[in-house]
């Protein structure tokens, strides 16, 4: 599916693209395949379970969710607890390209193999505090 002018002029001005930079943008075939899934994206939302947990200093307890936009950019802070690990951020963003990249696809990505992570820290018997283990999953964004 084709994108239209009036999208790429949209994201020229979102992202403060200068006409050269545009050009080289939209030279990367990749991009407009991207920007045409836009729509599917939107009506996504990943869900991060937290399953495991054990000395967790933030505080996270098994059941804890919180939510990415279906883009993968976006922490959609108002949905999730208040207090989220950075630990466990960093964690979980090395898994949204896999995510993304399977909706791209047209693939579920839900099955994807490896869908749970792990925090940073090692847990306390490796010399760390604590360690939680997350799982993600895609839902359709509930309106």
């Amino acid at each position: 599916m084709a994108v239209s002018k009036e999208t790429w002029k949209i994201l020229q001005d979102h992202l403060k693209y200068n006409d050269e930079e545009m050009k080289i943008f939209r030279e990367d075939p990749r991009n407009e395949d991207v920007l045409s899934k836009t729509g599917v994206m939107l009506n996504k939302t990943i869900v991060v379970e937290v399953v495991d947990v054990h000395g967790c200093d933030n505080g996270h307890k098994v059941g804890d969710k919180f939510y990415i936009d279906g883009r993968g950019v976006s922490l959609l802070t108002k949905l999730g607890p208040g207090r989220i690990c950075i630990f466990a951020l960093h964690s979980v963003a090395l898994a949204i390209p896999a995510i993304t990249e399977l909706i791209f696809a047209g693939a579920d990505p839900n099955k994807m193999r490896f869908n749970r992570f792990g925090c940073s820290d090692v847990g306390v018997r490796c010399g760390g505090w604590g360690h939680i283990v997350m799982e993600v999953r895609v839902e359709d964004r509930k309106r």
